[in-house]
């Protein structure tokens, strides 16, 4: 059992909160969510809530609708039922950004930097909705202009410095190594001042050290900036030693959830990944 997970405790919702959190609202609730492209059910009956402070995983075999659930979860898609609260409030029909504004944040599988610019400005593209100046005073570049492009560098350059990239804050985001892109896409999604960052799949493409320094990176997150965390990963490694609580999903429908202990055990989670054993096999 890692350290983390003893420090959650069941409470009367649809999945584990850290003790800490028990008494206090979910940052995330999803509800019989489910989505029909035409005749074809994506996702159906997806419940699942996230605790303030928590660090959750949601795996399953590939095509399994993980990044679909994600893309229900930020806007991307709309449902065709059930509902998805941020904080309370239920985002049907809101578009992406009024989402994000919400406080969720996430990274994609496909990585979706804008290449062209620095590491710097990246991170600032994501604080766009949090630099208070007027159109007339970015036109003229009066000093209300000058003092919020201060701000918005100074606050950049902090959480670019928190995820060791300060030194690459003037390269080109194309130019930078893989695993370098990767972290970088979690600083401009922290950039929006999130409660919940989705990551798709944050480990892919990364070696075994840069997948260890990403773990401590990810509890670091948490408990510096207080939010949580809910990721999509195959690296099972890391998947079972960050997460406190994991989901698990195959077609589109929720299988099991619970500790990383009792996923492990779990034989439907078994018989997901690995196929049911046949009577005759089992037999010789």
């Amino acid at each position: 059992m890692n350290e983390y997970s003893k420090k959650i405790v069941k409470v009367p919702t649809v999945n584990l909160f850290r003790e800490q959190d028990k008494d206090k609202q979910p940052v995330l609730d999803v509800r019989n969510l489910g989505i029909d492209f035409g005749g074809l059910t994506a996702v159906d009956g997806f419940n699942i809530t996230v605790g303030p402070t928590e660090i959750s995983g949601l795996i399953g075999p590939n095509g399994a609708g993980k990044t679909t659930i994600f893309n229900l979860l930020t806007g991307v898609y709309q449902p065709t039922r059930g509902s998805v609260l941020i904080n309370g409030i239920d985002i049907k029909g809101m578009p992406t950004h009024k989402v994000n504004r919400l406080g969720i944040a996430r990274t994609f599988q496909n990585i979706r930097l804008f290449t062209d610019m620095t590491a710097l400005d990246n991170v600032k593209v994501g604080m766009h909705h949090d630099i208070k100046c007027s159109f007339l005073g970015s036109l003229l570049h009066l000093p209300s202009y000058y003092k919020a492009e201060k701000k918005a560098n100074e606050k950049a350059m902090e959480l670019l410095d928190f995820m060791g990239l300060a030194d690459v804050a003037d390269v080109k985001a194309g130019s930078l190594p893989y695993g370098v892109q990767r972290r970088l896409e979690i600083v401009r999604a922290l950039a929006t001042d999130p409660s919940i960052i989705l990551l798709d799949e944050p480990a892919a493409g990364m070696n075994p050290s840069e997948t260890t320094e990403l773990m401590h990176q990810i509890r670091r997150i948490r408990d510096t900036f207080h939010i949580a965390i809910f990721l999509i990963e195959h690296d099972m490694n890391l998947v079972m030693n960050v997460c406190e609580a994991i989901a698990v999903v195959n077609y589109g429908r929720l299988i099991a959830k619970g500790t990383p202990e009792e996923i492990r055990a779990n034989p439907a989670v078994i018989e997901a990944y690995l196929g049911k054993e046949d009577s005759a096999d089992a037999e010789n």
